[in-house]
This record gives C-alpha cells, structure tokens and sequence, in this order.
C-alpha cells in the first residue's frame, strides 16, 4: 500500500496547513489587533493558496485515482472518497481566486465586527458586496447542476439542496406557528418569572460558572480554553487544542451560559474525534449538521430542563450572591422564556427555527433571486416583521448580528436546523438505552451522556455520511418528528398547553 501511505501523507499536510489557518482565525477573532486586518489577511491569503496548490497537485489526482480501483479498509475508503470530493471542487478554482477569496473574508470579519458594534450597515455593505460578488463567481466557477444555492447548501450538509429544504422549513412552520400562537395566548395568562433589571451578574462571576459547566459536561481544559469574542465560536485546531469563546451580559447570565454550553458541545465533539485518524478526513466531523445537534443537545435538551438547574444551583448561589433566591424551577422557566425577541443565538426553541428559516430565505433571495446586498436591511427587516409582528429597531438586532457572512459561509445556516432535528432523535435513542435521563441530569454525572455520543458520533468522525450516522446511531433515518414531539411536550406542559 505504498499509494495509500503517499496518499495519506499528502492528505495530512493538506490538513495541517488548514489547521494553521484555524489557528490564525481563531487569533484573529479573539486576540489580533484591528490595525493587523490587511497583513492577517495577506497570511490567510497565502496559507490558502498553499493548501490549494497542495490539494489540485496532479499527483493528488493520480493517486486518487489508483486508489478507488483497489480494495480498501472503510476508513481507507473514507478518506480517499472525502479526498476525491475536495478535489473535484478544488481543482475547478484557480488559485488567484481561493487566494482573494481568503484575504475578503479575513479583511470583512474586521470590518463586520466594528460595523456591528456601531450598528451600521452601510460601513459592512462594501465588504459584503465583495464577498456576495465572488460567491457568486464561486458557484459558476464551480459548476451549477440544480439551482445557484445548492452549491452552496451542499458545502455545509453534502447532498441537501432547496428541493430538501423547503418541504422541511414548511412542514416545521405548520407545526411551530400554531405552537407559538398558543403560548403567546397562554402568556397573557400565565406570570413568567423575569430577570430584575436591578441586578447585576459581573463578568468574573459568569466566568467561573460557566466554566464549571463546561467542566461537568466533560471539556478537557489541560486540552482548550474559553475566551471572548463578538460571537460565540469553536474551534478544534488539532488534537490537544480545542478552543471556545463567549460573550457577556451583565445583565443577562442566561446569554453567557447557553452560549457556552452550545459552544462546548461543538468542543466535546472535536475532543471526542478518533486521534489515530488526526489530520484526515475520516478523523475530522461529518457535516455541520451533526455538529450542530452536539451543541444544541447539551444547551437545550441537557440545558434547559429542571434537572440541570438542580445540579448546578449551588454553583449559581456561589457565583451570584445577590440575585434573587430562586429554585431550579424558576431558573428553568427563567431559561425557556418564549420571546420574539431579536437575536437568533438567543432564541428559545420554539422560535430558534423560524430565525434560521429568515436567514435560509435571505440567502436564497441572494443568490436564486434577485435580492440586492443594498436591499438587505430592508428585506430582513421586513419578513422579520411579517412573521414575528416586530419591527427591527436596529441592524445590530437584525441583519449585521451574525458572523457567517462576515466569513462568506453562505449556505450554513439551515445546519442549525438540522442540528435541532438530529439532537432530538439523538435524545430518544439515548432515553431508549440510559433510561430516564431527567434522573441522570438530575444525579450531577453526566458521564454516561458523553460515553453514549463518543462511539456512536464523535469516534466515527467522516467514516459514513451525515445520514447514515445518524440512523446508525437511532436505528432511524433522520425525521422531524421527534423535535416536534419534543418541543411540543415540552412546552406544552410549561405553559399548559391543552
């Protein structure tokens, strides 16, 4: 198999330049200086013509090809299949253009970042315009088979496409406007504990408890760290090195904790990834997807119940001293609030989809219609107030709240949704072998939840497709309805839902 070790070697250098470029996104979102945007951005530019030249090299295409006539191991087969997937995308991209590519969206994440603070469009718009233009160029260059967005939809879950997404995004619409009507109706009835605006919750204190959250969800701090930045990421940048960030409200530890809690379940997966496949595909995660059902598990079905606030009460009390004396019951009512509020991160669960549905709609308009990045706020701004009877007071609230386009990364958000569905049907097939996990969340070892995701997702990395993972890992193909099921129960009984 000496193909197969050429082959392997290349790959892993392939995978290590886009380690290096982890690292220096990671840098720049937390640490870098404003004033270093144009020479980070030159680094970027350059580490990705590397890693360009690497992947299209003609031996690349060679070996690929000798080896797909040969009888390989599944994880072989994995990578040279993943391999071959890159490739064929790859080498329809000249390399000037990956090139400006990565110096556009290292120089617009600056850009965005101090245009959100000051909640003007208007100073992101020319970067956005850039970046729009050459995702635009990208499709062509790429090659359209169905519709422009597809290309894009299929870079973040492969194989999901329009035709996928629309039936999907309208089936959970039926189901969640009619839900969200009735606790809207049964709020007007029903007094819901709020946070006193009196009340102050310092940031070192939301430090501390939410990294002892972290801690008990199973993160490895001697292998990562939690920092700060504009919008909560992850980042797995090679074995050993796992980093997350959040954000902090002194007036809102809520925003903190679940911020973490999403972000360190994004982390666990990277931590949990089978280091003998390090720097392959098959060690790397499946989809963003399956990615995003590891963090919206442990924030919402792990985090958002009775049970966890039992546990971390004490902890709580410790940190915040003057807040008010609330139970675990309070705190959780406190935690499932149902809002129309503004921010997507923030969103309760029976909410959450519909901002994801706003942004999957934007971005369609974009780029399969004939929306304009001029007209953007005014779009955004008005569908927000067509489905949560809103208006958008600013673009900070609205359509500058998000990094992802800041990053080019259109395309990525009906992941999130997808994210919601897998975790789900994840949590029943868990229920189904541990047993009651109210009473294990509620026991404070929340072990026994890690060790059921580690072979069944995380150990697996790349090995089978999103799909199969999950039916591999439930018995069931990927469904909607064990959300619905889920959020239904649940809110029903919050609110009392006939």
């Amino acid at each position: 198999m000496e193909a197969y070790d050429e082959f392997i070697q290349r790959v892993q250098d392939i995978h290590r330049l886009g380690a290096l470029q982890g690292h220096l996104g990671w840098d720049q979102e937390v640490l870098m200086p404003s004033k270093g945007a144009s020479s980070r951005g030159e680094m970027m530019a350059w580490l990705a013509g590397k890693r360009h030249e690497q992947l299209t090299d003609d031996r690349m295409g060679e070996l690929l090809q000798f080896l797909e006539e040969m009888d390989l191991s599944p994880d072989q087969a994995a990578n040279v299949r993943e391999m071959r997937r890159a490739y064929n995308q790859a080498v329809r991209l000249p390399k000037s253009f990956v090139e400006s590519f990565a110096q556009a969206r290292s120089e617009a994440l600056v850009s965005w970042q101090s245009a959100r603070e000051a909640s003007d469009f208007e100073a992101f718009k020319p970067s956005l315009k850039h970046l729009v233009s050459m995702t635009k160029e990208k499709i062509e260059l790429l090659g359209i088979t169905s519709t422009p967005y597809d290309v894009l939809l299929d870079e973040y879950e492969v194989g999901m496409k329009v035709e996928d997404y629309d039936p999907l995004f309208a089936g959970l619409r039926d189901r969640l406007v009619p839900l969200l009507h009735a606790i809207t109706q049964a709020q007007v009835a029903t007094e819901m504990p709020t946070l006193p605006s009196e009340i102050s919750f310092p940031v070192e204190a939301q430090k501390v408890f939410c990294e002892e959250v972290a801690k008990n969800m199973g993160f490895d701090f001697s292998a990562g760290r939690m920092d700060a930045s504009t919008h909560p990421f992850s980042a797995g940048l090679w074995p050993g090195d796992t980093r997350f960030t959040t954000r902090f409200d002194e007036k809102d530890p809520f925003s903190c904790l679940y911020a973490v809690m999403h972000e360190t379940g994004h982390a666990l997966y990277e931590q949990g990834l089978d280091h003998n496949h390090r720097f392959t595909p098959r060690g790397a995660a499946v989809s963003l997807g399956v990615h995003e059902s590891q963090s919206r598990f442990w924030e919402n079905q792990v985090g958002r119940t009775p049970a966890f606030w039992k546990v971390v009460l004490p902890w709580f009390r410790s940190s915040f001293p003057d807040a008010p004396d609330w139970d675990e019951h309070t705190l959780n009512r406190l935690a499932n609030r149902v809002e129309k509020g503004f921010i997507r991160v923030e969103a309760d669960e029976v909410t959450y989809n519909l901002h994801v549905m706003l942004r999957y709609e934007i971005e369609k308009r974009l780029f399969n219609g004939d929306l304009e990045v001029d007209d953007l706020p005014k779009a955004w701004n008005s569908m927000f107030k067509s489905w949560f009877d809103v208006d958008v007071p600013e673009d900070r609230l609205g359509c500058l709240q998000d990094i992802h386009w800041s990053m080019g990364a259109f395309g990525y958000f009906p992941t999130y949704t997808l994210g919601n569905l897998y975790a789900a049907q994840l949590l029943e097939a868990m229920a189904a072998d541990l047993g009651d996990l109210d009473a294990l969340v509620g026991s404070g070892d929340w072990k026994p939840m890690l060790d059921w995701l580690r072979p069944r997702i995380h150990e697996r990395g790349s090995q089978v497709s999103p799909a199969q993972l999950i039916e591999d890992a439930t018995g069931s193909p990927p469904s909607p309805e064990p959300f619905l099921r889920y959020v239904e129960r649940k809110y029903g009984a919050l609110y009392q839902l006939d």
